[in-house]
């Protein structure tokens, strides 16, 4: 068929280019005409990031891109190395974690549409995100690019972050289904999980994003399940996500992992990327045709091992992808580095920041009639862009704490001095990304210890932003955290400062929680994130106030790692069988991930799950339900009143728990099923009204294989974080 036939009269008009038409009777059309070679060639890549369009019939090739913070830079056809283009540099937008902790769904759409008008301006056609993977332990290497712990929370994060996105015509890639928990040896792991933990924690934000975000795409994760390989594994792909949830998009091989041929073909993989993605090196003429769904896959139907059966659903799912991207002419432009996305990418950073502490009132810092602050720390001048795998950016700038603190204290006639305090990693480079700054530092530790505390001494405020970085074995792919201390001396250089000035603000840059047995002997602590290209002016509006902070954890501070219930039990990071090559991994935290754990083996965190403070105070008022008993088909309408009693204008989060009072299996001892955040004038109150359904008080019955909502007694437990729950609602379930 002629290219001519684009532009032909309506009536002349092949179905499958004719937009009026139903998608599913132009996917039909299209796939009628398609040659074996076309199918196959549509179902694996032709590049690092590229997949085969159909030139015969007018389908453009297909473009990925790395996300989920931002769009990456461009590679080489065959090669990780940078393409060397000027115009692939973007906008770095917080990262997942602190997107999670805003507890808005305002700032994920927010989120989702701007990072879709970044793509569309670079011709992606897919986003390879977000993820929601749940943290369960604080040594995951990748936790910084996904939103916390709670399956709710995370559930109704991405739905808008999705719908954002995709309303630009770019297909989100949500990753990586499922149980993708470790980075270490994460090929290897093998993950044994009861039923009901899989549905009720690892699997909820995943269905959330299939059935009410219309995801069009899926990406498989490394690990195995049930022995199978997550990218093509008959459990999570065929039964329960294209079954049980009817899901009608692709899913995509995450890079390198597809791994057996006939698994790849049966359960579930339709499009294939990464095998073999060192380029044309593997003794074959076009190491691309060596992929499992590429030569193997055609010669197997050839030969009759295979009719055509499989790969048509396969091609069908891209067909629809195309329709919904590449062969959608009402797709806009986009925009690149926009003022606008970097007001987006400063409100949500605004939002997503954490006051975890603030004793005698610390922050925010009051510079009118100060003389002196000290800002001490690598952090304070590390570039956190670049770096920590697949999610790293050419960020057109990322404006660094010291440079955006000293501006605001100049604003003041405040002397803003530095000392480095420690040296961490001085790498400012990823994939040959670098960032033109140089923090090289030759002195020994003990004298940057020994500036940082002499400096101290008569500042008025010490701020010190510590904690990870993007590097191995810390916040970072491929590797987990080897241990649950700070890094490079920092907690015997925060003991030394709080031992010569009182105004010590800790400002911990990370996408995990991390140790801190300084906590009392320090004012203020804050959880600043990778906030990405406007990180030192969010942060600096939060710590000087022109930001009331209402960012709220979206995971349990955990004291000591021994505390997390994956660690505590024995099982993390698994057993090998060396004859396999694999690691069994038990989770036999199995329901009670992060505050459920926390609950149940009665510890106590050093901040709660929900915890954030703020720079006014509120009131949670008697709370009230609609009605008393509700049957299954009924909701209860909870009416909480919320005011603010401080004196200066700002948000609050209101969090509802269910507890089950009885039931007939095992159940957490709360749940989190709804949330709000409000903003407030000082002295105004609002009434927040909040419906819980049958779903908010059902578990998942591993005996029936389904959703069961038990008749008897709920209570809802109603506050500010998981352990300020100052209200309590009864009701019953008939």
């Amino acid at each position: 068929m002629s290219m001519v036939a684009i532009t032909a009269p309506a009536q002349n008009t092949p179905i499958y280019l004719d937009e009026s038409q139903p998608i599913e009777q132009r996917v039909e059309d299209a796939l009628q005409r398609m040659t074996l070679d076309e199918k196959i060639a549509v179902v694996h890549a032709q590049s690092k990031f590229s997949s085969a369009g159909i030139m015969r019939l007018g389908f453009p090739d297909f473009w990925t891109d790395d996300g989920p913070h931002g769009v990456r830079p461009d590679v080489l056809w065959d090669e990780w190395v940078q393409a060397g283009h000027t115009n692939d540099s973007c906008v770095a937008f917080p990262a997942l974690t602190c997107l999670a902790a805003t507890f808005n769904l305002d700032m994920a759409r927010l989120y989702g549409e701007s990072l879709g008008e970044e793509a569309l301006y670079r011709d992606k056609d897919m986003i390879l995100g977000p993820g929601v993977n749940i943290n369960r332990t604080p040594l995951n290497g990748r936790n910084f690019e996904y939103m916390g712990e709670d399956p709710y929370l995370a559930s109704r994060m991405v739905v808008p972050y999705i719908q954002g996105l995709q309303s630009k015509g770019v297909a989100a890639c949500v990753k990586h289904y499922a149980l993708n928990n470790d980075e270490e040896n994460r090929h290897q792991v093998n993950v044994v999980v009861s039923d009901r933990a899989l549905h009720e924690i690892y699997l909820p934000a995943f269905r959330a994003a299939v059935v009410e975000g219309g995801t069009w795409g899926i990406m498989g994760s490394y690990n195995l399940y049930q022995g199978q390989h997550c990218c093509h594994n008959q459990t999570l792909l065929n039964q329960i996500l294209k079954g049980d949830w009817g899901y009608d998009g692709v899913v995509v091989s995450d890079w390198g992992g597809a791994h057996d041929t006939d698994e790849a073909i049966r359960n579930g993989l339709d499009m294939e990327f990464g095998t073999w993605t060192d380029g044309l090196t593997m003794g074959a003429t076009n190491a691309y045709d060596m992929y499992h769904l590429a030569k193997a896959y055609k010669d197997d139907i050839r030969e009759g091992k295979y009719t055509e059966r499989e790969l048509n659903d396969k091609v069908r799912r891209v067909l629809r992808l195309f329709f919904r991207t590449t062969m959608n002419r009402q797709r806009g432009y986009g925009f690149l580095c926009s003022d606008a996305h970097y007001a987006a990418a400063r409100q949500i950073a605004g939002e997503g920041i954490v006051l975890l502490q603030n004793k005698g009132g610390v922050l925010p810092l009051r510079l009118e009639g100060k003389r002196r602050i000290l800002v001490v720390g690598e952090n304070a001048i590390k570039m956190m862009t670049v770096g920590g795998g697949s999610s790293s950016l050419k960020a057109q700038h990322e404006v660094l704490p010291l440079d955006a603190l000293t501006a605001e204290c100049a604003r003041h006639g405040v002397v803003c001095d530095y000392a480095r305090g420690y040296v961490g990693d001085t790498v400012q480079s990823y994939n040959n990304v670098t960032v033109g700054r140089s923090i090289a530092e030759s002195r020994p530790a003990g004298v940057l210890l020994a500036e940082a505390v002499e400096k101290a001494k008569d500042a008025d405020y010490v701020v010190v932003f510590g904690g990870l970085n993007k590097s191995a074995h810390q916040d970072s792919e491929g590797h987990d955290r080897q241990d649950y201390a700070l890094p490079y001396g920092q907690d015997a250089l925060v003991e030394a400062l709080a031992r010569v000035n009182p105004n010590i603000v800790f400002v911990n840059i990370s996408g995990n929680a991390v140790a801190m047995p300084w906590r009392d002997r320090v004012s203020a602590i804050v959880q600043g994130w990778f906030i990405g290209s406007e990180s030192g002016t969010a942060l600096t509006d939060m710590l000087t106030g022109r930001t009331n902070p209402s960012g709220k954890l979206p995971f349990t501070w955990f004291a000591a790692l021994n505390d997390v219930p994956a660690h505590r039990l024995g099982t993390y990071p698994g057993t090998w069988r060396p004859a396999h090559d694999i690691i069994d991994e038990t989770y036999a935290d199995d329901l009670y991930v992060g505050y459920r754990g926390a609950d149940r083996y009665r510890v106590r965190p050093l901040f709660a799950f929900g915890h954030g403070l703020s720079y006014t105070t509120f009131e949670i008022g008697k709370a009230a339900a609609d009605k008393n008993t509700l049957t299954a088909a009924e909701t209860v309408t909870l009416t909480i009143p919320v005011k603010n009693t401080g004196s200066v204008a700002g948000a609050e989060v209101v969090q509802v728990y269910i507890r089950d009072v009885k039931s007939s299996l095992p159940r957490p001892q709360k749940e989190l099923k709804a949330f709000q955040k409000v903003y407030l004038q000082p002295g105004e109150q609002c009434t927040v009204s909040i419906t819980l359904d049958r779903q908010a008080l059902s578990y998942y019955d591993d005996r029936q294989g389904a959703w069961v909502a038990e008749p008897g007694d709920f209570e809802a437990l109603i506050g500010t974080s998981s352990d300020r729950l100052t209200q309590k609602v009864k009701f019953a379930l008939k």
